[in-house]
């Protein structure tokens, strides 16, 4: 073979090695494009009680509908607040889960999701609940109400409401079942503040609650009707009391401002007919009232709003900051923590 003839050959293959390393980086920019990954995946991030509830139920269904085929889904769950602290300090998150509105609202004002987030048909709650006393098998103290707590002197386990959500929703039970007693609003705070004061460990997350209590700690538990039912439902052995005069939980959920398509199918799926009955299978209230069974989730006689204290973003300020809030001050003399 002439000289010539070998350079020309030697050309021919570098060219046809430069062809299929072009060939082969298109197809790696392709796998790896955000539209092909984005499509496909959720990023979720949620309070801690669902969890479950998204894995056992209803990520599976909905990958059996033609908007979740192919559908991934990553997770992270814990601590409402802790959570929604987090997907504003970066945290990846195409659609979120909260126990509190005012944990969506965090996202509202960092620009991570829409303003018009509330505007839809169920504005913005995903699943109901109501606060619940979790007691030991056959209810041994004979627990009734928030009162009965204080006036048997039973040892208490409810999350940190400078931590968790569930934890929020529980002391506004407590404190509006007193006002509806006939209590001034000094002594629904007392009310509050001794039912605290019976707390024997206040864990970071209502699940954290859950399992201190399954593992022994306390004499009951308050927390949300769906952790009752999940506890059960893996075979704990416990029991729960819906009281009387307790709070209406509203739960909200969102997709971020840059959520692939797959999260608004997923939000969409979860407010169906489908997802709502398997809400309900999971331990939750049904939004859409007409898939209420009152058998298993009868209406309580005394059943009350966050509305009737002004909405959470007055709650959170008068109740729950930091510095100022009453429920701030109570934890302080109890010396228990008010980080978030």
């Amino acid at each position: 073979m002439s000289f010539s003839s070998s350079k020309k050959t030697r050309r021919s293959i570098q060219a046809l090695l430069v062809l299929a390393l072009v060939a082969f980086g298109a197809i790696i920019a392709g796998c790896g494009s955000s539209d092909g990954d984005s499509g496909s995946k959720v990023q979720l991030v949620a309070y801690s009680t669902p969890q479950t509830a998204y894995e056992e139920g209803l990520e599976p269904a909905f990958n059996e509908t033609p908007e979740g085929d192919g559908v991934e889904f990553s997770n992270s769950f814990g601590a409402s607040g802790d959570q929604s602290r987090a997907v504003e300090a970066g945290q990846p998150a195409g659609y979120v889960n909260f126990a509190l509105e005012t944990d969506v609202t965090r996202l509202v004002d960092a620009g991570l999701v829409s303003k018009d987030w509330q505007n839809n048909k169920y504005k913005g709650i995903v699943t109901n609940s109501v606060v619940s006393i979790v007691t030991r098998p056959g209810n041994p103290e004979g627990i009734e109400s928030f009162q009965d707590i204080i006036d048997k002197d039973v040892s208490v386990v409810t999350p940190n409401p400078f931590t968790s959500g569930g934890a929020r929703w529980n002391i506004m039970a407590i404190y509006g079942a007193a006002l509806h007693e006939g209590k001034s609003e000094q002594e629904a705070l007392d009310t509050v503040k001794q039912v605290l004061s019976q707390a024997e460990v206040q864990p970071a997350s209502a699940r954290d609650a859950l399992q201190a209590f399954v593992g022994g700690a306390g004499d009951v538990l308050i927390s949300y009707e769906n952790e009752a039912i999940a506890a059960q439902n893996a075979g704990e052995d416990v029991d729960y009391v819906i009281p009387d005069s307790t709070i209406l939980i509203e739960q909200p959920a969102a997709v971020t401002v840059d959520a692939p398509k797959s999260a608004t199918d997923f939000l969409n799926y979860l407010w169906s007919d489908a997802g709502q009955k398997i809400w309900a299978e999971q331990g939750y209230r049904p939004v859409n009232k007409s898939l209420v069974d009152e058998s298993v989730y009868p209406t309580p006689k005394d059943e009350f709003t966050i509305a009737e204290f002004g909405g959470w973003d007055k709650v959170a300020d008068e109740f729950f900051d930091d510095k100022t809030g009453s429920i701030a001050e109570i934890e302080k003399e109890l010396g228990v923590s008010t980080e978030g």
